[in-house]
């Protein structure tokens, strides 16, 4: 399960003390339980996907091929990112002995398994929100299976190259920069080299990269700050948390439950937040390759369905008084347009107007969302998709109508999250395959990174109390984050994290490996860019 691969020479003084932890043998338990768990899981899923389809018509050969071809891509870019991110929540229990290392890696991904079990999907959404709306919404299309193979391989093959050099990149930064690759690239084949950056949605890019830049220096200050505060309050009393470990020799008790609860809450926050990113991707996957089983929210009882019908229409008419003179396809063109340029005209709430009122009959008419028919299932989700999105736009860019009452403006803001309700939702069993994929990754692959974080950021090893603040901070970023829905990078916060530990300690860094780190931040978007914008141009030649 370990990697045994030699890693590059650093410039710390001596020997590390924590090479016999690293290095510990699997007990004989860890072979039958990781057997167990993925036996277990994959027929849990199994079960889940075959009750879903059974509930279908019975999909071709050639769909069920791509189904299966484009679930394994994507969990194996989940699988993959266990090697970069959840690794790093490990690296400083292993490296100050607070737990053996095969304990400390199977303890990660079980809580990695809660975190993504957790999951709202806010991240998920939002990663899938970046895409260009024409692809989302046809997704089935040949240009939609070539967006999504093109963005995942290249996540993938980046995720990879970076690994086998040992430096912690961000998951995060390479799935953005494959997604504006594709964005990108499809308006080029389609508009040409003149149509700039329409084809990508300028803000949510910028909402995402402000977090993905601005996360590691918060993690950075904010360790720097959390181990000085610790400093200060224990100035004077005798404490063992300043002190690096002496050779495999644990901690205290108080210190070892300090530093396994801090390692155990980033686990769960990046199951939270960075399995979302495999999660987004491959509701994609499901709805355009199963659109009856996946599009909308089985989930949704009758009264629940039948409130929101009544609210879609009351909704349309706040928004018009007369929502039906516009009809369904000029209202889809013109929200279309909209969502891509940004540029509000009265057309545009009168046509959020006409598929509100449209929805709402529509959905009366089923009474369940079981009820909709196949060939109806794709254009009730794409009006639900583009009425909700073009709602968030008009909200965030104050463009909504100015005689809007606050109780008006209540029933809509209640009738979005009815869409999003509606739309944006993840079967358990996806979560579930996400969580193993994560946990697997983990353990294959965590001896690089785990030796970078632990050995290669500081010139001197890390002690208990730079190990606990650098975790610390690291779980409250990606939990805030998570919260607001913005996918930050795991390795990022808790690499900058460790650094400011360092550095608060006067410890010194080793520049060649923050360098290298760097040079692997700067370079992440454009090659993974490059990387899903070539693939995608060829997928859509090949597909």
């Amino acid at each position: 399960m370990q990697d045994s691969t030699p890693m590059p020479r650093h410039d710390v003084a001596s020997p590390s003390p924590q090479n016999a932890n690293i290095n510990m043998p699997s007990p004989k338990w860890f072979k039958y339980s990781f057997i167990t768990i993925i036996v277990v899981s994959c027929i849990y899923i199994g079960l889940q996907l075959i009750g879903d389809l059974a509930a279908v018509p019975a999909l071709s050969s050639f769909s069920f091929f791509m189904l299966g071809i484009a679930l394994i891509i994507a969990l194996g870019f989940e699988f993959v990112n266990g090697f970069h991110d959840t690794a790093n929540a490990v690296a400083t229990v292993i490296y100050t002995n607070a737990m053996p290392a095969p304990v400390a890696v199977m303890w990660s991904g079980f809580f990695n398994f809660l975190g993504v079990l957790s999951a709202s999907g806010a991240v998920a959404y939002g990663i899938i929100a970046l895409l260009p709306v024409e692809l989302i919404l046809h997704v089935s299309s040949s240009s939609g299976f070539a967006m999504v193979f093109a963005l995942l391989i290249a996540a993938i093959i980046w995720n990879l190259s970076t690994w086998l050099l040992g430096l912690p990149a961000s998951s995060s930064h390479t799935m953005i920069g494959s997604i504006l690759g594709v964005g990108l690239m499809n308006q080029i084949l389609h508009a040409g080299f003149s149509s700039g950056l329409s084809g990508i949605d300028v803000a949510q890019v910028m909402k995402v990269v402000k977090a993905l830049l601005i996360s590691p220096l918060v993690g950075f200050g904010l360790a720097a700050i959390a181990f000085l505060l610790l400093k200060m309050s224990l100035k004077n009393k005798k404490t063992e948390l300043f002190d690096a470990p002496e050779g495999t020799k644990p901690p205290s008790f108080i210190t070892r439950v300090l530093l396994i609860c801090t390692c155990t809450g980033v686990s769960f926050a990046h199951g939270s937040n960075d399995g979302q990113k495999g999660m987004g991707l491959i509701m994609l996957i499901l709805i355009g390759i199963v659109p009856l089983a996946y599009s909308l929210n089985k989930t949704m009882d009758s009264n629940e369905v039948q409130a929101f019908a009544a609210l879609s229409e009351k909704s349309a008419h706040i928004l018009a008084v007369n929502p039906s003179q516009m009809d369904t396809t000029t209202a889809r063109q013109t929200l279309t347009q909209y969502i891509q340029d940004k540029q509000a005209t009265p057309e545009t709430t009168l046509a959020v107007a006409a598929l509100s009122n449209n929805l709402g009959k529509l959905v009366a008419d089923y009474k369940t969302m079981a009820n909709i028919p196949e060939n109806a299932t794709i254009n009730l989700r794409n009006d639900m998709y583009l009425s909700s999105t073009a709602l968030k736009t008009l909200q965030k860019n104050n463009q909504m109508p100015t005689q809007l009452t606050n109780t008006e403006k209540a029933t809509i803001a209640e009738y979005q999250k009815d869409l999003d309700q509606a739309t944006q939702y993840i079967p358990t069993w996806v979560k579930v395959a996400v969580a193993l994929a994560l946990g697997l990754g983990t353990m294959v692959g965590w001896k690089r990174i785990v030796v970078t974080v632990g050995e290669r950021i500081g010139k001197t090893h890390l002690t208990y109390s730079q190990g606990m603040s650098a975790e610390f901070v690291a779980m409250g970023t990606i939990i805030a984050a998570d919260k607001f829905g913005l996918p930050v990078s795991t390795t990022h916060v808790l690499n900058s994290a460790v650094a400011g530990t360092m550095t608060a300690n006067k410890s010194g860094l080793q520049w060649s490996t923050i360098k290298s780190i760097i040079l692997a931040w700067v370079l992440t978007l454009p090659c993974a860019m490059l990387l899903s914008a070539t693939l995608y141009w060829l997928f859509s030649k090949l597909i």
